[in-house]
């Protein structure tokens, strides 16, 4: 069945991933949304149902959604990928490190839902993608608190926003993920090898995205073999 699926954080790692799997279904229609426009275009551009449109979540959320909003009479679904990470020792925090990861990771996403949302229908699916280190009763890391307790705040506006929602038949769910080879897992484990590859954690982020609303709404699913 043919889907408008969006998708934040496109250019690399498990969103570039999650665009290439998903854009191998010519019925579906894919906006691929991040900052780096140019780095989506060429990686993207011999798909030809695949839009890719400029985005940053530290930006004006309503503006840069408002032609897709106006074009498109649905949403089906809504995976929320992009996310910011800050690895700095917490005494070294400052405001301006806290207010920015919270603005990426959990204001962005908020409003990003509610632009999307008038145009959501009883079938839409909405994936968060949160981190194992914002999973309750994880194992945690220093110098991942402002990300890791942003990353738990989605945890708990999805459960929110489950009950918020459930008259309407929109079905929000977030998957919290382990280690994968990705440049953000770099940035904070330099030495680390992950078992996973973003290819392997986008196909199964493919399948919970179109299929996962049958079965599960307002769950906070750990998606994770390896600490970190």
């Amino acid at each position: 069945m043919n889907k408008t699926i969006i998708i934040t954080g496109a250019s690399r790692g498990i969103g570039k991933e999650v665009v290439i799997q998903l854009s191998k279904n010519k019925s579906h229609k894919i906006y691929a949304l991040s900052r780096d426009l140019d780095k989506m275009n060429q990686s993207f551009n011999q798909y030809s149902n695949v839009t890719c449109v400029s985005f940053d979540l530290n930006g004006n959320i309503e503006k840069q959604l408002e032609e897709i909003i106006q074009k498109e009479e649905s949403i089906d679904v809504l995976i929320n990928n992009a996310g910011l990470l800050i690895n700095k020792e917490f005494n070294k925090l400052t405001s301006k490190d806290l207010l920015l990861s919270y603005q990426v990771n959990v204001f962005g996403v908020i409003k990003t839902i509610q632009q999307c949302y008038p145009k959501l229908n009883k079938s839409s699916h909405i994936v968060n993608i949160s981190s194992i280190g914002g999973y309750q009763g994880s194992i945690k890391f220093a110098g991942l608190a402002a990300y890791s307790s942003a990353k738990a705040a989605i945890c708990n506006i999805t459960e929110i926003l489950a009950e918020e929602y459930k008259e309407s038949g929109i079905k929000i769910n977030c998957l919290c993920l382990g280690a994968v080879q990705t440049e953000m897992l770099e940035e904070a484990f330099p030495d680390y090898v992950a078992p996973t590859k973003p290819s392997e954690i986008a196909e199964y982020i493919c399948n919970f995205a179109l299929t996962g609303n049958k079965f599960f709404n307002g769950k906070i699913i750990p998606v994770s073999i390896s600490t970190p």
